[in-house]
């Protein structure tokens, strides 16, 4: 069985609740194997047989079966994410800065013609990837690392429209998922 890791999207804001221990026990009654949780935020390690589009398929069903709201998740392989870290993308970044590093991780490619500008030491765009999008924040005077982020992204999001799916992770998430 592969290993998979699914990062869902909008849940434990507002009225969509969802306790990790239940995701546990719904992942486990859809029949996924070593499920395990991280973090509130919903992160969650498991394995599965089948391909990325029917894991996915097979996770967001269980879910709103069992939580009755729909959940939306995006899925990589632990292989692919494997394949993130090992890559590197924030190796040219000063190690004494203060920032945060995330990855957008989207369930389809990036469209060729968005075009995205950083915002040099605030919000930076590190590197994109086929679906994947790597940003350096920096610490502002407010003491808010992400501020801007939406701004930045702003082009993507009018290019792509209303059924794009993705996720925002601090890439210590990533890197804490793969151990």
């Amino acid at each position: 069985m592969a290993v998979w890791c699914g990062f869902l999207r909008g849940v434990n804001l507002g009225k969509r609740q969802m306790k990790m221990a239940e995701l546990k026990a719904c992942l486990e009654t859809a029949g996924l194997g070593a499920v395990k949780t991280f973090l509130a935020s919903g992160n969650v390690r498991f394995e599965a047989e089948g391909n990325e589009a029917d894991v996915r398929h097979r996770i967001e069903a269980a879910m709103e079966k069992s939580f009755a709201f729909p959940v939306r998740a995006v899925v990589r392989s632990a292989d692919a994410l494997a394949a993130m870290v090992a890559a590197a993308p924030f190796a040219g970044l000063d190690p004494d800065a203060d920032l945060t590093r995330h990855v957008l991780l989207s369930d389809r490619p990036f469209p060729e013609s968005c075009a995205l500008e950083g915002r040099p030491k605030d919000t930076e765009i590190v590197r994109m990837d086929d679906r994947e999008l790597y940003l350096a924040t920096y610490r502002q005077a407010n003491g808010r690392y992400t501020e801007h982020v939406e701004e930045v992204l702003k082009p993507l999001y009018a290019a792509v429209g209303k059924d794009w799916l993705d996720t925002m992770r601090n890439w210590n998430t990533i890197e804490k998922i793969l151990q």
